[in-house]
């Protein structure tokens, strides 16, 4: 275990203040930070920071490229390390500018800190994240019960997720009073006063069209909570488990609270019981954020409906939507390709231009930006 050192814990505590009050940086940046320097002083046996050289920074890298995960058991990935190493490197340059340190600290021994060409072409190189089908969530939506409060609590959870593509985060912030089923399309109104959105953005989010079974099961989900548990508007979406006494005794859930959850954990443990009971693999909450990605290619028809479908991710630009939710795989690409080539030359001239005076106003915008 890796010893303390007062000197590099008090400035450790100015910088993560100076990261939270000064650039407003969120928790998950926070930890990632602390992270990084814990794996760095378990490099260097908690040396005092003014001791940083470039050997130091030559040998964590070496150390850190054979670094296994706690999680995974292999290496780290290129992309982790690169994180590391950036956190490192705003550290060492935040403390070369703080008084006693300008001296010790260089910002050509902190240029060792950066990885390799190849090291950084690899952590930025898009990634295929496995994602359900739509089948895939129908099947495990099917296969949840539903005899007790709980079971349709965590059914209702699993379908409102593809509904939205809401972030699991936001999704246990959310209240009774975020969702709105008096239109013909329920909506969800994600204020960041009050939800947990990214980037504090707030984001207006109509149900998705993907399955009117899944829609029916979220919204009798709500009518239950104000009909039969008198739920407010101020009240969970998805309460809290509550604990009791069970048959045998012992504590055991026995119904809902009044409380939302204080973190995404048990959101994620739903899912993953959800799939494994379906016999499928298991998709975390934020994956199907790429079903609906995916979906976005073969339902919208009309740049309209693909700038729609975008905003209703929460991006502001449908670009985010293609290329960090709608990435192709290999096998799909090929079939694609195929049906293309098995089709005429000329196209839909329409559809050609509808796309063409899309991209014409947003190049005209990044000019005006």
């Amino acid at each position: 275990m890796t010893r303390l050192n007062p000197s590099n814990e008090r400035l450790k505590r100015d910088y993560i203040r100076y990261l939270k009050e000064a650039k407003g940086k969120s928790e998950a940046t926070l930890d990632a930070v602390r992270k990084a320097l814990a794996r760095y002083e378990a490099y260097t046996a908690a040396k005092d920071f003014k001791t940083f050289r470039r050997e130091q920074a030559m040998g964590f890298k070496a150390r850190l490229a054979e670094t296994e995960g706690m999680r995974t058991g292999e290496a780290l990935s290129a992309s982790t390390q690169a994180t590391t190493l950036t956190a490192l490197k705003d550290f060492f340059t935040w403390l070369s500018w703080q008084p006693g340190f300008k001296s010790k600290v260089h910002m050509a021994d902190i240029d060792y800190l950066s990885p390799s060409n190849k090291d950084a072409a690899r952590a930025k190189a898009a990634k295929l994240r496995p994602f359900p089908s739509l089948d895939q969530v129908r099947a495990t939506v099917a296969a949840m019960p539903g005899e007790t409060v709980i079971d349709r609590r965590n059914r209702a959870l699993v379908a409102f997720t593809l509904l939205t593509g809401i972030r699991d985060r936001a999704l246990v912030s959310l209240s009774l009073g975020h969702v709105d089923t008096s239109g013909k399309t329920p909506v969800v109104a994600q204020d960041p006063n009050s939800v947990e959105t990214k980037f504090a953005k707030a984001i207006v989010t109509y149900f998705f069209p993907v399955g009117d079974d899944l829609a029916a099961i979220a919204l009798a989900w709500i009518e239950e909570l104000r009909k039969v548990h008198l739920f407010g508007p101020a009240d969970p979406l998805f309460p809290r488990t509550r604990m009791g006494l069970g048959d045998d005794g012992g504590f055991a859930p026995v119904g809902v609270e009044r409380e939302h959850w204080s973190n995404a954990s048990p959101v994620r443990e739903i899912f993953r019981r959800a799939f494994e009971r379906a016999g499928l693999p298991y998709f975390p909450p934020h994956s199907f954020r790429h079903t609906l990605g995916h979906l976005a290619q073969t339902m919208c028809r009309t740049p309209e409906e693909l700038k729609a479908w975008s905003q209703n991710l929460g991006h502001e630009n449908i670009a985010t939507t293609l290329t960090s939710y709608g990435r192709i795989d290999p096998h799909r690409q090929g079939e694609v390709m195929g049906r293309m080539g098995a089709q005429t030359c000329g196209g839909d001239d329409d559809t050609l231009a509808q796309i063409g005076a899309l991209l014409a106003r947003r190049k005209g915008s990044d000019l005006v930006a």
